[in-house]
């Protein structure tokens, strides 16, 4: 088969679906990666899957191509420009089976899809965004019309893989999937669990240590935005800094632009007061979740957190919302800590547990380490994703 893969960046098509374009190249399936252009060391990554593995050399190599997209923009002439150029791609590839994920990749894409006769089309809801906050005017435009774009472009898709039930429910509530729908659930993307390999914490507390001296650090790892619950991690941390000034409140990720970013001066601000730590972006989260005690993700929402799950799968306690996504891959008091969301409060009192009983971050850890081997293991979602799409497997 030739089967397109379609992402909205080509750095987050990397880290997250390398595994899936793996084990379908491993499998002998020509593989062609559509995301814009603007990052060439993602997309030499990209290029260069299943090259490391002796095994997969006989395969077609991934291929890579480009296409213009405005991601934050509702400039409807840029995407229809998106989606007359998807068109284009389809007709002059003629892929048998298109992959697409996030937004306006699964809108224009599917739409394009359908209209180029690509015969077998799946989409993959990574998380709900923006448009489906709602708590204003102009997003409840923006709802509107992104239902009714979704209803369009799922309309033609074979199937629609969710990573969380909530969002289905809610796709069906408000109309966007028909009855007769294929409704596929995934673990997220899963996680690497050999890239992502479990590490020793960083030294903890003495034991019965006065509170001012627990140096304890937690990490934010996220794209700024306001969903990501950036206002409420900088309340919390600026209320626990009174009572343990030692404690580091880290926050790591790419600027964002457009609707629902938070400003980067606004960050800097934050770490003026003293109250978190901002350090920029990577293209390798690892050190810094090695380097640290435990993630902190309060969102308001998410598909599947990525970032919790590396997160685990290194040994790492987390402490996230109680939000669709969030907490689907945290039990309170296992592997981490569950908090109300829109709630700086909570959360500071979620991550005070911590504080208080640092050798729960031992008990956790580990609980977060076993749980992502055992359910999101990127092999076995991949694999779950591929059976699920009917896609043939390599002979013998």
């Amino acid at each position: 088969m030739k089967i397109l893969i379609l992402g909205n960046q080509a750095r987050s098509t990397s880290n997250f679906w390398t595994v899936l374009m793996r084990r379908m190249r491993a499998a002998g399936h020509e593989v062609l990666c559509a995301v814009p252009a603007g990052d060439d060391a993602a997309e030499a990554a990209i290029r260069a899957i299943g090259e490391e593995d002796p095994a997969f050399r006989k395969g077609p190599a991934v291929r890579l191509c480009h296409y213009p997209l405005d991601r934050k923009g509702l400039n409807p002439l840029r995407d229809m420009a998106t989606m007359h150029a998807l068109y284009r791609l389809f007709r002059r590839e003629k892929p048998d089976l298109l992959f697409a994920s996030t937004i306006k990749p699964v809108i224009y894409g599917c739409m394009a899809a359908r209209l180029a006769r690509v015969p077998h089309i799946y989409a993959t809801i990574t998380g709900l965004g923006y448009a489906f906050e709602a708590d204003n005017f102009f997003k409840k435009c923006v709802n509107r019309l992104s239902i009714g774009l979704y209803h369009c472009a799922l309309a033609g898709a074979e199937g629609v893989f969710f990573q969380n039930r909530d969002d289905a429910e809610l796709f069906r509530k408000v109309g966007i999937l028909r009855r007769s729908a294929r409704v596929l659930m995934a673990r997220g993307t899963g996680v690497d669990i050999r890239r992502f390999a479990e590490a020793p914490l960083p030294p903890l507390p003495a034991e019965g240590c006065a509170p001012e001296e627990r140096e304890i650090i937690f990490l934010l790892v996220g794209r700024l935005l306001e969903a990501k619950g950036l206002p409420e991690y900088a309340a919390a941390a600026k209320e626990l800094k009174t009572q343990y000034p030692a404690a580091r409140f880290q926050l790591l990720g790419p600027p964002e632009q457009g609707l629902g970013s938070v400003d980067l001066a606004q960050v800097r601000r934050w770490q003026d007061e003293g109250s978190i730590e901002y350090l920029g972006e990577t293209r390798d989260v690892r050190p810094y979740v090695e380097a640290c005690h435990a993630l902190v993700l309060p969102s308001w929402r998410e598909g599947t957190p990525t970032s919790i799950m590396e997160g685990m799968s290194m040994g790492r306690a987390a402490v996230v919302t109680d939000v669709p996504g969030c907490r689907e891959v945290v039990e309170d008091g296992v592997n981490g800590c569950i908090c109300a969301a829109h709630d700086p409060r909570a959360l500071a009192a979620a991550m005070r547990r911590l504080l208080d009983e640092p050798g729960l971050l031992v008990r956790m850890g580990a609980a977060g380490r076993d749980l992502a081997c055992r359910e999101f293991d990127a092999e076995v979602v991949a694999e779950k994703i591929l059976v699920d799409m009917r896609v043939p497997r390599a002979a013998g």
